[in-house]
């Protein structure tokens, strides 16, 4: 059965073996993620290329999202790899310290000291453990240990409420572009952007390196939730991850259920894109079934209307990624059954100022009302389809394009499915024929069905879309 939501999957340990990515790819991953907090540039290229092909043998869409680390605020090392911190006790966070112990704590992040003064919440390990900081001597900061427990090394920090002054792209991020660049990674994902000019640098220096990839900011800083903040990094950006292990730690846990809503909501007003990630399935790193909450949550999301849902843990260290992947999607295609459809309601919240945009709206439109097989939108730059995706019509859309890089962009589309068709020559009549024989070839429509398509002339225009269409499959090409 066809699923509308995509699975985003992390890669690691668990799914390193192609036998096992072969299954996870069977399964229904429709986009993998290489994290760029671990392993080198060779290990990501190498993975990227078994992806490929796997990919290509099976017959499926894979698309790859290269995730970069971000500023990462730590603690360093301690002499002894961890230790024991007491409700009460006091606790440093020193710059200049080398090596940690009972007391103090060395930090990746020299600039703290001057970030935070008397007052301020400091949360480490994913707030496990929280400090209140009492005053700053020089580049010390002096804390009381709210809740303790055991640190270890290079466990993050975060400021509660936000304000932390790292930039969101480090040397080392800079660097990873490149290797995505040269992977040809098909979205690239960037950690903790604070406004949209973080966004703008990070795709200036993508194209400087050569890719073309699509852009996600990953919220999951306080200063990003704000609705301000939040359209500014959206015009920056194609999409947004709405990341909720870091967010929920600067905002509080019981904010980012709301937050989650208002994103995903905000994200398709302005026809970006969305992933929710964090946690969805986390039980199954170490269980074969989900948890009932994980199931609602994976389900809430599909209900909220996100594109997709990702796999962290679950599938990169996991002992389960497969089955992981099959119940997320046994989920996803249950709860997409039982969705309601309020198309003309929509459809009267948007504003159109373009022609191709108009095109797109009026073919979901006339594909609700006649309950047509399917919508095939010939598209160069996805553009169409990214469009016709953020408003549920209850009919599956198919983007043809004969642009490789665009039938990957478009696997995280909801909604969509990426099929390649030939562009022969300039004429209508004949890519018409085309765009049918692919229809009837991928076994998605049967002689006399309804077809919605659109198309834009000149044929081969990226942006050009100024054409609706029904046609009955068979107009154009006898199967």
């Amino acid at each position: 059965m066809m699923r509308s939501t995509k699975i985003v999957a992390t890669l690691g340990p668990a799914s390193s073996d192609p036998a096992v990515l072969e299954r996870m790819v069977r399964a229904g991953v429709d986009v993998v993620r290489l994290n760029f907090s671990h392993g080198t540039a060779q290990d990501h290229e190498n993975r990227a290329k078994v992806v490929k092909e796997i990919a290509s043998r099976v017959g499926r869409t894979v698309a790859i999202l290269c995730d970069l680390q971000g500023p990462k605020i730590r603690v360093g090392k301690f002499k002894d790899g961890k230790v024991m911190l007491e409700k009460g006790q006091k606790f440093v966070l020193d710059a200049g310290c080398e090596m940690g112990d009972g007391n103090r704590s060395g930090l990746d992040y020299k600039e703290l000291p001057r970030d935070v003064g008397p007052g301020a919440v400091l949360l480490l390990d994913d707030g496990k453990i929280v400090l209140d900081v009492v005053e700053v001597r020089g580049e010390e900061v002096h804390t009381t240990v709210r809740h303790g427990g055991v640190l270890s090394n290079n466990k993050g920090i975060n400021r509660q409420g936000g304000g932390l002054t790292a930039p969101a792209l480090t040397a080392k991020d800079m660097e990873d572009i490149r290797t995505a660049a040269k992977i040809q990674a098909d979205y690239l994902a960037v950690s903790f952007p604070k406004s949209g000019a973080d966004m703008y640098m990070a795709r200036e220096l993508m194209r400087a390196a050569g890719g073309k990839a699509f852009l996600i900011a990953k919220i999951e800083r306080a200063e990003a939730v704000g609705e301000a903040a939040l359209l500014d990094i959206m015009r920056g950006s194609d999409g947004i991850m709405v990341a909720r292990g870091d967010l929920a730690v600067e905002v509080g846990d019981a904010s980012v259920p709301a937050l989650q809503k208002k994103m995903i909501r905000l994200a398709r007003e302005q026809n970006k894109l969305t992933i929710t990630a964090t946690q969805m399935m986390e039980s199954m790193i170490s269980s074969p079934v989900p948890t009932r909450a994980e199931v609602s949550d994976v389900a809430n999301a599909v209900l909220d209307g996100t594109d997709a849902v990702m796999l962290s843990a679950e599938s990169a260290s996991g002992k389960y990624p497969v089955e992981t992947i099959e119940a997320m999607h046994r989920i996803c295609v249950e709860v997409e059954q039982t969705q309601p459809l309020s198309l003309e309601k929509d459809l009267l919240d948007r504003v159109f100022t373009r022609v191709d945009q108009s095109i797109a709206m009026a073919a979901l439109f006339t594909a609700y009302h006649l309950k047509v097989k399917c919508i095939a939108s010939l598209t160069e730059s996805g553009s169409t389809a990214l469009w016709m995706s953020r408003l549920n019509c209850g009919v599956p859309i198919y983007a043809l394009t004969s642009q490789t890089a665009t039938r990957y962009r478009c696997a995280l589309f909801r909604d969509v499915s990426p099929l390649m068709v030939k562009y022969v020559g300039h004429d209508r009549e004949e890519l018409l024929a085309e765009a049918e024989k692919v229809l009837f070839a991928n076994n998605v429509v049967k002689e006399g069905d309804l077809i919605v398509l659109t198309i834009g002339e000149p044929i081969g225009k990226a942006g050009g879309t100024n054409t609706m269409k029904i046609v009955k499959a068979g107009e154009h090409y006898k199967p």
